[in-house]
């Protein structure tokens, strides 16, 4: 999987973030095949990408509990 380039790409944050700066990330759609994570507090710094089956993959384990503490 190859590194998409990443200076022009939209980058958007969850709807359940909160306004106050906290412990959030942002993703980048609309490449295809690849999903790209970034930090919300360090937009400067490394994105990570993730195949789109493996993002998938992990997006329904947050929804069925699968990471509570």
């Amino acid at each position: 999987m190859s590194t998409p380039e990443l200076s022009a790409a939209i980058w958007r944050k969850s709807s359940y973030s909160g306004s106050n700066g906290g412990e959030c990330i942002e993703v980048a759609p609309g490449f295809p095949g690849v999903v790209p994570v970034r930090d919300s507090k360090d937009p400067q710094g490394p994105a990570l990408t993730f195949s789109t089956t493996a993002w998938n993959t992990f997006v329904a384990g947050v929804k069925a509990g699968d990471f509570d503490a």
